[in-house]
């Protein structure tokens, strides 16, 4: 029998009630370990009274933070360079590759401005956006800002990774290398690199981030925001992020904490209206899905195997076959973060368990919806997928060094200082940080540039000057070309010269 209250003049009152808010607070103090504030290493010592600082101190942090801007926005230009000069014989700023012709750029020239398009049974909002804006410039000149705007994207992506795993990494040296990790990311030749159809998966991993970080200025919030909404309003997947919101709702009651949750569910209600659409409209994308199996099989061969490297990986393939090159590398895998499971502190463990548990359902779920996808077709310069393949391998690429960087930070405090130095390290975590960056440096090196089916959409100025021509041919004022949904009418004073 339960008490709720005992009796007025009662020898024996029942037990008190458990408090509800107790509880809610042992749940957040459980859940807040996934979202770790970062350091503020510019907070006063409030122990000791701290003079108000003089014109010339205010002007040296000025100075120091002019400074920070400026390395910043280097690096986001020189990751923007660096992505351009991935791929190799035709040059990104000279192709138009996939749907940014098909799609994005067709659709923008015949009809201005409808940017709440289903394509694929799904909306792609920050390509067709960039897609109009583009449209307004020279046909033979739009290839250039296609590449650059999406390389851009990706760089910008990888400078938001650095800031997002500040709670996680103490170390910027550690959180420069996962966004250079990013820029470098093995795969990207085959498919996202300098792509605005490839854009969205880069905003679709820094999203990944952005959920498990706690920015503490206003700008750290908008930018989570703008990114939460620019890859749920141009991926569907991001419904898999579902439970890590949920989350983060019950572990951080404050509002100021969503800015990113907020970002997401306005990019998730324009996704929504728009699969309703195209199921209103019977060109929905889902069909028949595909069989667990080959969902897993999948996630082996299409993610797993390329871990350290695509180039690795096919001479792997070539040597031991498909199956077993797999099961070389997953073993690999699983003694390296097993390792960091059974000897890491608690928020290492956690961390390298949701990032791989998050990139594991992120590439089933998309196996199992796009069923093409699944049937492990690959050869040695194209891999269907393998932008699936650009969360799953960051968020490996993030726990090894979240790992790596709790052993260091460890072995700094037992040295007698809290910050990390370059040098001075214990042999055990000196191995660990130089056989993470060698394993990096393997692929990054090997695959840096390499030939893929890319080349096969050819340059662009000569398909521009054809419209152009026919254009000037045309008794009607229009013409017809093909677009990836068949054939599409555009009106020759939108083709600008």
């Amino acid at each position: 029998m339960t008490y709720t209250s005992a009796e007025p003049g009662s020898a024996h009152p029942g037990p008190a009630p458990q408090p509800t808010d107790s509880r809610v607070r042992r749940v957040r103090a459980a859940l807040v370990v996934l979202f770790p504030e970062a350091p503020d290493h510019e907070a006063p010592d409030h122990g000791t009274s701290q003079p108000e600082p003089g014109h010339a101190e205010a002007a040296r942090s000025g100075g120091r933070r002019a400074l920070y801007i400026a390395i910043q926005v280097a690096a986001v230009c020189i990751g923007t360079v660096v992505l351009l000069l991935r791929i190799p014989r035709i040059p990104a700023w000279d192709s138009l590759y996939a749907e940014d012709q098909g799609v994005y750029l067709f659709d923008a020239l015949a009809h201005p401005w409808h940017l709440l398009v289903p394509y694929g049974g799904y909306e792609e909002l920050m390509p067709r956006f960039v897609g109009q804006l583009i449209s307004y410039l020279p046909l033979v000149d739009v290839a250039v800002p296609f590449a650059v705007v999406a390389a851009g994207i990706a760089a910008l992506c990888a400078l938001f990774i650095y800031h997002a795993l500040d709670g996680w990494v103490r170390s910027p040296w550690l959180r420069a290398l996962a966004g250079t990790a990013l820029i470098l990311l093995p795969l990207a030749p085959i498919e996202p690199a300098d792509s605005m159809v490839g854009a969205p998966w880069y905003a679709l991993t820094a999203l990944f981030f952005a959920l498990l970080w706690r920015p503490k200025s206003w700008a750290g919030m908008t930018a989570a925001a703008l990114v939460a909404f620019a890859a749920a309003s141009s991926e569907i997947l991001v419904v898999v992020y579902a439970p890590l919101v949920l989350l983060r709702v019950i572990a951080l009651p404050r509002w100021r904490e969503h800015a990113v949750t907020a970002g997401w569910l306005a990019g998730l209600l324009v996704q929504v209206a728009m699969v309703a659409d195209s199921y209103a409209l019977h060109t929905q994308r889902v069909t028949r899905l595909a069989s667990p199996i080959r969902s897993l099989g999948f996630y082996f061969h299409n993610v797993a195997l390329r871990a350290f490297g695509w180039r690795v990986s096919v001479r792997l393939v070539e040597i031991v076959g498909l199956n077993g090159a797999a099961l070389i590398v997953c073993v690999i895998l699983v003694a390296v973060f097993g390792l960091a499971l059974v000897t890491g502190s608690r928020q290492v463990r956690v961390f390298v368990a949701v990032a791989l548990i998050m990139g594991f359902l992120q590439t089933v779920f998309a196996a199992t919806l796009v069923r093409y996808v699944s049937g492990q077709h690959y050869s040695a310069s194209f891999e269907d997928g393998a932008r699936y393949s650009v969360m799953p391998i960051m968020a490996m690429t993030a726990a090894a060094m979240v790992a790596v960087g709790a052993g260091l930070r460890r072995q700094a405090i037992a040295g007698g200082g809290d910050r990390i130095p370059l040098v001075r390290r214990s042999p055990w975590a000196l191995t660990a940080a130089a056989a993470l960056v060698c394993v990096l440096a393997l692929g990054w090196l090997s695959d840096f540039r390499y030939v893929t089916q890319r080349t096969s959409w050819g340059h662009w100025k000569p398909v521009a000057e054809r419209m152009l021509t026919a254009c000037k041919d045309s008794p009607t004022g229009e013409i017809t070309t093909w677009t990836w949904g068949g054939r599409i009418t555009i009106p020759c004073s939108q083709l600008r010269r």
